[in-house]
This record gives C-alpha cells, sequence and structure tokens, in this order.
C-alpha cells in the first residue's frame, strides 16, 4: 500500500459528521489505480456471466440496457479481492462510528448509454433483513459519472421514517405489506423543497451512504459512456437479523434456520472485513 494510500485511510472528522448529518458523503480519490482496474474487470466478468440473482431492471422498449446483479462475491474472484484486501471496511467502520466492518453484500449496476430508465427514490434497509443503525454502502464507479447520471440524496433523511419498498418498474408492495409504512414523497414534484446532493465522480471516487437515505439516480445519455458501478454494503456493531417472512433484496438462503431474530450477524456469510486480523492483535496487545 502507497503511502499516498495509507495517508487517504484517515478519513476526516469533517467526512465523518457529514455522513451523520447528511447520510451520504463523497470521498475522493479513495482507491487506487490498480483497485480500480481490478474491480473493473470483475464487474466485466460479472456482466459476461451473470449470477441466477442477475436481473434487468430497464423496461421493454429501453433503448438502453440496465443490468444488476448481486451477492457475487464468493463466485467471482476479483470482486473478492478487491472487497477483502481494500480499505473498505476500515473506512467503512470509521464512518458508521462502529468498532467492527461486516460485508453484507455486493450489488453490480451498469447502465449503457442510451438507457432510459430511472432508478426511482427509495431507501435500501427497508427491503432487506436487517435492523439497527450502524450501516453504510459504498457506491463506486469505474467510468466517469456526470452530475446528470448520478446518484442523489436528500439529505438528511435516513433519520426517518421507515418508507414503504416498491418494486421499481411496477411499483408493487413486495415486502411490507400494504399500509404498513408511510408511503414516499414525490421528491421531483418540487425538488426546490429538498436539499438534494450529489456528485460529478471519476474513477477512484466513492460515495458512502447511510442504508436509509433517500436516493435516485438518473439514465445514462446516449453519448455518455457505460455506467458500471460496484455497491459494497457494510455492517456496524449494532446490527442484527431481522426475518421476513417474505424474500429479501437479495435472499439469503438457510439463514433463518442458522441465525435467530435479532442475532449479531455474525455468520460466515458476512465475514468480519474489520479488524483485520493484524489489527485485532494490535488492540489486544495495547496496554
Amino acid at each position: 500500500m502507497s503511502a499516498k494510500h495509507s495517508e487517504r485511510l484517515r478519513v476526516s472528522q469533517a467526512e465523518v459528521d457529514a455522513f451523520h448529518a447528511d447520510g451520504a458523503v463523497v470521498l475522493r480519490q479513495l482507491l487506487e489505480e490498480h483497485e480500480v482496474e481490478l474491480l473493473r474487470a470483475g464487474i466485466d466478468e460479472n456482466l459476461a456471466h451473470p449470477s441466477p440473482r442477475a436481473k434487468v431492471a430497464s423496461a421493454p422498449g429501453d433503448p438502453g440496457f440496465f443490468l444488476e446483479d448481486f451477492w457475487c462475491w464468493q463466485d467471482n474472484e476479483r470482486y473478492r479481492e478487491f472487497i477483502f484486501a481494500s480499505a473498505l471496511g476500515e473506512v467503512g467502520a470509521r464512518l458508521m462510528r462502529s468498532t467492527t466492518a461486516r460485508l453484507y453484500h455486493d450489488h453490480m449496476l451498469t447502465k449503457e448509454p442510451g438507457t432510459r430508465q430511472r432508478t426511482p427514490w427509495h431507501q435500501d434497509q427497508p427491503y432487506y433483513n436487517i435492523s439497527g443503525w450502524q450501516n453504510c454502502s459504498f457506491w463506486i464507479p469505474v467510468d466517469p459519472v456526470s452530475r446528470e447520471s448520478t446518484l442523489e440524496f436528500v439529505a438528511g433523511s435516513h433519520r426517518g421514517p421507515w418508507l414503504m419498498p416498491r418494486s421499481f418498474l411496477d411499483a408493487q408492495a413486495r415486502w411490507f405489506p400494504e399500509g404498513a409504512l408511510a408511503e414516499l414523497p414525490d421528491i421531483d414534484a418540487d425538488r426546490s423543497r429538498h436539499r438534494l446532493l450529489g456528485w460529478e465522480l471519476r474513477p477512484g471516487d466513492a460515495v458512502c451512504f447511510h442504508m436509509l437515505t433517500l436516493h435516485a439516480s438518473s439514465g445514462v445519455g446516449a453519448g455518455d459512456s457505460r455506467r458500471r458501478v460496484f455497491s459494497v454494503r457494510l455492517l456496524g456493531d449494532d446490527i442484527r437479523h431481522a426475518p421476513r417472512s417474505w424474500k429479501t433484496s437479495p435472499d439469503f438462503p438457510g439463514l433463518v434456520e442458522a441465525l435467530p431474530a435479532d442475532a449479531p450477524m455474525q455468520h460466515p456469510l458476512f465475514p468480519l472485513l474489520w479488524p483485520r486480523p493484524e489489527e485485532r492483535a494490535r488492540r489486544q496487545a495495547k496496554p
């Protein structure tokens, strides 16, 4: 690891404070060039060989194409190397104000040029099988992303409430029953009422956000490059298993039988990224 990268690992207090105040923060040049290349190769491998969990997220007739895939780190060697060798665990723990960081899952999102399909406003946590506050998601592009095509956030929305999760293409309530949660406000009806965050991004940059922060993104212009993004979701100290009676996104077959409700997420499916073994030894050696 270079001295420059080691210096960048010390996430500033201002960045930690922004994450907690706004629910999202941009970390400029968090990744080194070789890490971006490794991740780019992993995404291309994933696109060439999608998992059974992959789904086309663009509507029929869209002149572009939007493909998502989930929870591929165990089968994609490049994803695995990137997740476990990079600084994401340490940085995520710092941002979450957590002593630990566990991998929850990975999520690949690729929008080809000309894709009109928006990713609608939503929170992530209601789609999941977890409860607790200490969590974060990294959104990491390996292509340049314009301000028009970037991920946007409603600042402060992570403080709640939980809002009704719906399927993106047909707005069905497939998770919580109708009426169980408040409905999503129409953010785009009057964008001036909200403090919206979003950043033009270069490869090496990463956005980190809380799983309850409202976020959305537009399509990709026909003249733009493809938008390949890798998202890594991390869990902190207070996260507990919250089994659902419906299929979560992603689903973890067999987890309900192996991990009781309200148990910490201490299971091989969710490996510890931070502290690493050498850091645990250092902590134990301190007087």
